[in-house]
């Protein structure tokens, strides 16, 4: 499995897990928040490995200053 079916694995069985918690329970909450981290890192990690990946402006403006 690469990276990213791990996360969406992870994601599917925290949303799973939360189902069976009451609504408004502690415990729902938690899980559909690790099941929102795990979906959120899946994303992150898609951003970075694209091929597009372009630095942020203040970043490239920062570095072509050094190198002066």
């Amino acid at each position: 499995m690469t990276f990213e079916e791990r996360l969406a694995e992870e994601a599917r069985k925290f949303k799973e897990a939360a189902e069976q918690q009451p609504p408004g329970s502690r415990a729902r909450e938690l899980l559909l928040r690790r099941a929102r981290q795990a979906e959120t890192a899946s994303h992150i990690n898609e951003w970075l490995t694209s091929p597009g990946l372009q630095p942020p402006k203040a970043l490239e403006n920062w570095l072509s200053d050094q190198k002066k």
